[in-house]
């Protein structure tokens, strides 16, 4: 673990943050705090922390938003922090991308022992939520995509599968890998959705200026290309 690693609290209750503040800070934790879910998102992108602590039960959206949004660009280790002791909870926190979960109230050996076993996993460097192949930049943090510096308007649908290319830039993607990842698992077998939107996503990324962006690998899937 590094040393004085950056935490971000999520959490809408002052007196908690206030109280892991003063739980962390002795033990070498530098703290940075957001009340709010989109505060949250827009400073795990500024200050890109080395664990998270996130409230479920946010005021402009469910943590479980704040969860599967970041999950879409950082594998930064979050601890859920939350009053909510159901199993279903639980589970449902820990399937998004959830690394552990803590009940409120806790105990701050139990805590620091916690946030010690999620940041062991922890190698390689930052996560980068902007990324930039050729003329096609895509921030996957802020879910804004560019051509040649000009903002391109997508569907939710044509988003959610170029995120699955970007985030495999350069790797062929298979069908079914698509198909789950956008439509869910039952749809393994519904090429034709695959066939539709990639054609939406070439008419709108693609232009003479940049080139073909997205290779067809017959039979198999598709790829992002990254470079001749």
């Amino acid at each position: 673990m590094k040393p004085n690693p950056i935490v971000l609290v999520i959490d809408d209750e002052a007196a908690i943050r206030r109280l892991l503040r003063a739980a962390l800070e002795p033990h070498n934790y530098q703290v940075c705090e957001a009340e709010t879910g989109q505060l949250g998102l827009q400073e795990a992108v500024g200050r890109r922390p080395d664990v998270v602590i996130l409230d479920l039960g946010l005021p402009d959206m469910d943590g479980l938003t704040v969860l599967k949004r970041l999950r879409e660009w950082s594998q930064t280790p979050v601890l859920v922090l939350s009053v909510r002791d159901r199993e279903g909870d639980k589970v449902a926190a820990l399937d998004n991308g959830a690394d552990d979960y803590l009940t409120k109230p806790f105990g701050t050996a139990e805590l620091l022992a916690r946030l010690r076993v999620i940041q062991r996993r922890v190698s390689g460097g930052p996560d980068e939520p902007v990324h930039v192949i050729g003329d096609l930049q895509v921030d996957l943090a802020a879910h804004v995509v560019k051509v040649k510096d000009h903002e391109v308007s997508l569907t939710a649908t044509e988003y959610a599968l170029l995120r699955v290319l970007v985030q495999h830039a350069g790797k062929v993607v298979t069908h079914k890998q698509l198909l789950r990842a956008v439509w869910g698992p039952n749809a393994e077998t519904q090429s034709q959705y695959l066939r539709v939107y990639i054609t939406h996503l070439r008419k709108k990324l693609e232009t003479a200026a940049t080139g073909k962006l997205i290779q067809t690998e017959t039979g198999i899937g598709y790829r992002l290309v990254i470079g001749d």
